[in-house]
């Protein structure tokens, strides 16, 4: 019961005043495992959680962990000399506040506030139901989609789509490292050439946690530092929680724990699902609202930088319970900042996805060092995720099979060369249903398919003017939530 409750406030108080530690130079740390040799950083830190003790070593950026949580059987320390986190004295006493009246002060004041804000939560839910059943929400609410077995949403869907949609930079650094330990894995949802995706709770939570294979070593890398650098809070970003490594028989495991989504990836949803119009609008638009986001860069104290996805596909998107979808898998992401003037690629050798490559991609005419250029290729696989969306939308009681794209001209697993063939010698795009131009909406987006598959990567729209025009099809359409339905 005490590790349970000190865990929480870990948490609170881990942002409290810091003994930051200065250091200008690189120093020889003492790690928990060979797989961070050498174990060389600016910072080393000793901590002992409940009885659990972590060393390692970090960089100046993250020196904001090094602070001492003065809670009972929490102890961390930082420093910033060869191997001074090898032999750390402990307290003497447990540390923390010595006096009962603090202990209980920072024990019911919090669990005071958590009460309220979920009464709060419960009331409000109350009411966005009553609203819905007597048909006054606002008419451009997306529709709630249904699970595949036709369920209705429980109150808990609804609370986790209040609480927990969205993104953010994660858990503590220090608390991430533990995390591991506190997930139960449940069943896997999902296999990759990067691994594997389960579903674990944590904390009376259901967690998406993916397991990267060791040959992807790369990507694990590049996501996690991406979410632990980056402010990415977006609800068409999929929520990150921690990342963590593990070793489970004898063997590393490379863990990236997000936020979970039934309803699975966009490529898995629309196997099984028809779209109406308007449905198939609302997820669109939510796509390249998520695009733009990653696209633009922030100028404000907590902003960030610029970022090209460079794997956008419809498997790499996940579909949310409200109908809209979310973007996941940063590991090839490119970082660029205008401001700071740098442009980071990374150093994954993995490559994007061929059946999704630009035609400047696949003929290697691309400037690597222009990061417009990213996001141009990024534009290109937009349009081919739009193209899959509308096969499978009904329009008149006509509805495609799905289809990957290029389906009809090249191989299940097709090669390079075949790609590069169809789509820069042959130019060929994606063939478009003559019902498409039969309704407005879709008619719209077929015109915007077609221009993000122009073949020169300059005369593609950009991901704010396709958010841009999107939304104002969106405003213009006169439709209710009752009307919205998703057959599955």
């Amino acid at each position: 019961m005490e590790a349970a409750a000190g865990f929480p406030l870990l948490l609170t108080l881990m942002y409290s005043s810091l003994n930051m530690v200065h250091s200008g130079h690189r120093v020889n740390c003492v790690c928990e495992n060979p797989y961070t040799d050498p174990c060389v950083g600016s910072i080393c830190f000793f901590t002992l959680n409940h009885g659990e003790v972590r060393k390692g070593s970090f960089e100046n950026e993250q020196r904001e962990q090094c602070v001492d949580p003065q809670i009972p059987d929490v102890f961390v320390k930082c420093c910033s000399t060869d191997y001074c986190n090898a032999n750390i004295t402990l307290p003497e006493k447990p540390v923390g506040p010595s006096e009962p009246g603090s202990v209980l002060v920072l024990v019911v004041v919090p669990l005071l506030v958590l009460l309220l804000l979920s009464i709060a939560v419960c009331v409000f839910v109350l009411w966005l139901r009553s609203k819905r059943q007597h048909g006054h929400l606002q008419e451009h609410d997306p529709p709630m989609l249904k699970l595949p077995n036709g369920a209705d949403p429980t109150y808990g869907d609804i609370f986790d789509e209040f609480c927990t949609s969205g993104s953010g930079t994660g858990l503590p650094y220090l608390v991430q490292r533990t995390m591991a330990r506190q997930i139960s894995l449940v069943e896997c949802v999902g296999k990759g050439r990067y691994g594997e995706v389960w579903r674990g709770t944590w904390m009376g939570e259901n967690v998406a946690v993916k397991i990267f294979s060791s040959r992807d070593e790369q990507s694990w890398f590049r996501e996690t530092e991406i979410y632990n650098t980056v402010q990415l809070r977006h609800e068409n970003i999929l929520g990150f929680i921690a990342s963590d490594m593990t070793s489970k028989n004898s063997s590393t495991q490379l863990w990236l724990v997000t936020h979970f989504h039934e309803l699975g990836s966009l490529y898995d949803f629309l196997q099984y699902s028809l779209l109406d119009p308007e449905t198939c609008l609302c997820m669109c638009l939510s796509i390249a609202s998520g695009l733009v986001h990653l696209h633009t860069e922030i100028l404000t104290t907590q902003g960030k930088p610029a970022i090209a996805h460079r794997d956008l596909k419809s498997r790499n998107i996940l579909v949310k319970r409200n109908g809209q979808c979310c973007i996941a898998d940063l590991g090839l992401a490119v970082i660029h900042s205008q401001s700071n003037d740098y442009l980071d690629v990374g150093n994954n050798p993995r490559v994007g996805t061929k059946r999704y490559m630009a035609p400047e991609v696949l003929d290697e005419s691309i400037r690597v060092d222009i990061f417009e250029s990213y996001k141009q290729t990024d534009i290109w696989a937009l349009g081919l995720v739009l193209w899959e969306i509308t096969r499978r939308t009904n329009v008149n009681g006509i509805v495609e099979e799905y289809r990957l794209p290029f389906f009809d001209v090249v191989p299940s697993d097709p090669s390079f060369e075949e790609m590069k063939k169809v789509v820069c010698v042959d130019q060929y795009r994606p063939c478009l249903h003559n019902r498409l131009h039969s309704h407005p909406i879709l008619s719209a987006i077929a015109k915007i398919m077609k221009e993000c598959w122009f073949q020169s990567p300059s005369a593609r729209l950009t991901a704010l003017r396709v958010r841009k025009t999107l939304a104002k099809l969106d405003q213009d359409q006169d439709y209710s939530t009752d009307k919205l339905k998703l057959d599955v």
